[in-house]
Formats: structure tokens, C-alpha cells, sequence
């Protein structure tokens, strides 16, 4: 099947799981999300697995599809083994200690469990992730100073523990974590 095609119908299936969900600092559809970080991947790899990845990354966390929904949809716009390469991937992409699952944990040890559990993952995972933070890190600091400040800490451990991917995408992310703690420093 053709890269675009399929990528075209995985942004769709996304869009659908997304559906009603809006971003938390923007007024713009969730979906918006998945795309940037998609694009931006592109930027470095251009494995369809990947790109489907990086448009289905939140899907199993933030929507009511589960993994075997994934999986069968998977399988209808790509090959048997493209499929289980980015089911695979949005699973290591999935936050397993949420506080939806570990309600009685506070948000450091939730954290800390999360670092351990995605040093683990694959490289593909791990440049997943640096776009993600990138497209996440964008009008935090202005929108919400006093969590970007948490936020942004979080995010240079985890960037420490995770440096398997792309070392491009990777240095960005870094870079982009380390400007927009500075700016929190001009602003306060």
C-alpha cells in the first residue's frame, strides 16, 4: 500500500478517536497534536511505521480505543508486519503509570516509574517521544508558568534517560526544553 494513503487513513482513524477532544492550551482539535509530531518526525525518519506511530501516539492513553481496535485497524491499511511495528511502538508510547491507572501514587512516583519504564523503549519510541515533548513544550510556559516550570523538569530527566533516538531530533528537544526554561527564568 502507498506511504500517504495509509498515513492518510491512520490520520483519519485518529482524528475519529480524537474526536470532541481539544488541546489543553490552545483551542485547536487534539488531532493538531498528533500531526506536528508526525511532521516533525518526518523530518527524520520516514518509516511508515513511524509516522503512524507518532499520529497514534496518544490514542491508547487519551481515547476508548484499546490496543486490539488498533491492531485490526492496523491491519487494514498496512502490511502485516508495518502493523505490528507501530502497534508496537504506540503501546512503548503509552503511559502505563497514569493516575487514571496508579491513583494513589502522587505525580513524582508516577513520573519516575514512567523515566524507568521508557529508558527501555526502542530507538523509534524514543524519537517519537522527542517530538512529542518538542510540540508539547510550545505555549506552556506562556499559558501555565507555574506547571511549565514542573513540566519542563520532568521533561530533561526523561530526555537524560532517553537518548537512543534520533540525535538530531534528539539535541532539539533538549535544546527546546533548555529555552523554555529559560524563559520561565525572564519571566519570573
Amino acid at each position: 500500500m502507498d506511504t500517504a494513503l495509509a498515513l492518510q487513513q491512520v490520520k483519519e482513524f485518529a482524528a475519529m478517536a480524537h474526536n470532541g477532544q481539544q488541546r489543553k492550551y490552545s483551542p485547536e482539535p487534539f488531532i493538531a497534536h498528533p500531526v506536528r509530531v508526525m511532521e516533525m518526525c518526518s523530518l527524520f525518519n520516514t518509516e511508515l511505521p513511524v509516522l503512524a506511530a507518532a499520529l497514534l501516539h496518544d490514542v491508547l492513553e487519551d481515547t476508548d480505543v484499546d490496543q486490539n481496535e488498533l491492531k485490526q485497524f492496523l491491519q487494514t491499511v498496512m502490511n502485516e508486519n508495518e502493523a505490528q511495528q507501530t502497534e508496537e511502538l504506540v503501546v512503548e508510547l503509552t503511559d502505563v503509570y497514569s493516575k487514571q491507572r496508579n491513583p494513589t501514587w502522587n505525580r513524582n512516583k508516577r513520573k519516575q516509574m514512567e523515566a524507568d519504564r521508557i529508558e527501555k523503549t526502542s530507538a523509534d519510541a524514543q524519537t517519537v517521544k522527542y517530538a512529542d515533548i518538542i510540540d508539547n513544550c510550545k505555549g506552556i510556559v506562556e499559558q501555565d508558568p507555574e506547571f511549565a516550570n514542573r513540566f519542563l523538569r520532568e521533561c530533561s530527566v526523561l530526555l537524560k534517560r532517553m537518548p537512543k533516538g534520533n540525535p538530531d531530533l534528539y539535541r532539539r528537544a533538549t535544546d527546546t526544553v533548555n529555552v523554555c526554561l529559560l524563559k520561565l527564568i525572564e519571566i519570573e
